[in-house]
């Protein structure tokens, strides 16, 4: 049977179309009711999400971005402190720790993971470091409880960055929870996505949760009385109706991906570098990623072939002209930045057909 074509990177499109009696009904709810901030849908969906996560708490902020700087804030962490994180990442992981007035301080990644390698932690380590920033890649975990023990040793903060994790488990633990916060985004392309920004915080500290809610909400301790210095933060009614809706389909998504994956691999021949996920971790492949010395030429040659394609991530965080960080230069990181030269990331998500995954392994194949 010949696949579907042209064959898109994520199709929202067609998600959408399979839940549109469900979140129509879920929209119209907020609009009669007419509350449209920090209301029962926000909170119903903090409950149903802290659940799912294994954890007793859940705050619903405007963004991932934000959840991590409002975990980092929560901890303490501000101007002259240090964090160690990764570079191989979206830049709002790093963005959101300059936003606190910390310095990120990034390390290399595992070649296999391409998660923080915690054997070079210890070279990062100063006087100024009060975190780390774990980030859980592609849907795949880092290796939490070797981050954990460094971190404990030294009385610093883990906060996971599990924004492309939703759903992931590590050693029978749900990403999110191992730390002592635990930061999602809700951005419409992720494997729970809401149809706008959005993000939470996660943690079974209460004391945290309480500052989360604060430093939210405009640092609002009760009405017109304002504790600290807040923001203004917070997942609205109609995203948090819509994440509702889609967090009772999450496992079932996260199959099909988890089944599309099992395809690419049998499929890729091997010099095309498929990802070799953790042996005690269950992925949630939010992205299924190759490598390739002549990826922009493959990348090409898929788009010939009606394939679309995303490279995630060409420029690592330490070379953007955006982040100051402490004395990284070009060849600091080796693994991250090779990595960034060859991955590229191949259309998967839960419609996608095994006819489109043939096509897609036969084209990669073919080039030459």
């Amino acid at each position: 049977m010949a696949p579907s074509l042209p064959i898109k990177f994520a199709d929202l499109q067609a998600q959408h179309a399979l839940l549109a009696p469900e979140l129509d009904e879920a929209i119209r709810r907020v609009l009669e009711r007419g509350r449209f901030i920090l209301g029962p849908e926000l909170e119903a969906f903090e409950a149903e999400f802290a659940a799912y996560c294994g954890v007793q708490h859940c705050v619903g902020v405007a963004s991932g971005t934000e959840a991590i700087q409002l975990a980092l804030l929560a901890c303490g962490v501000g101007r002259g402190d240090e964090v160690i994180t990764v570079a191989h990442t979206f830049i709002g992981t790093a963005l959101a720790i300059a936003a606190t007035g910390a310095t990120p301080v990034f390390v290399d990644i595992h070649p296999n993971t391409y998660t923080l390698d915690p054997e070079r932690i210890s070279e990062a380590l100063s006087a100024r470091t009060r975190a780390i920033v774990p980030v859980h890649l592609h849907g795949d975990c880092a290796d939490m409880d070797a981050i954990l023990e460094i971190a404990a040793s030294k009385g610093l903060s883990v906060i996971e960055d599990a924004a492309q994790a939703h759903g992931v488990s590590y050693r029978g633990r749900k990403a999110g929870s191992m730390g002592r916060l635990g930061c999602f985004s809700f951005y419409p392309t992720k494997n729970l996505g809401a149809c706008g920004d959005g993000g939470a915080v996660v943690t079974n500290d209460s004391r945290f949760a309480a500052h989360l809610r604060g430093l939210r909400n405009y640092g609002e301790a009760s009405r017109y009385h304002h504790e600290t210095l807040g923001y203004n933060s917070r997942l609205d009614e109609i995203q948090a109706a819509v994440l509702r809706v889609k967090l009772a389909h999450l496992d079932a998504w996260n199959q099909s991906r988890r089944k599309i994956a099992t395809e690419y691999t049998a499929q890729l021949e091997d010099r095309f570098s498929p990802p070799t996920p953790r042996p005690d971790c269950v992925p949630n492949y939010h992205h299924f990623v190759i490598q390739s010395d002549r990826r922009d030429s493959l990348r090409g040659h898929l788009q010939a072939r009606q394939i679309e394609t995303l490279i995630h991530y060409p420029i690592p965080c330490h070379l953007q002209p955006a982040i100051q960080s402490i004395d990284h230069r070009g060849g600091d990181l080796t693994v991250t930045e090779r990595v960034a030269r060859r991955i590229l990331s191949l259309p998967i998500y839960p419609t996608l057909s095994s006819d489109q995954v043939q096509y897609v392994a036969e084209s990669i194949n073919s080039f030459r």
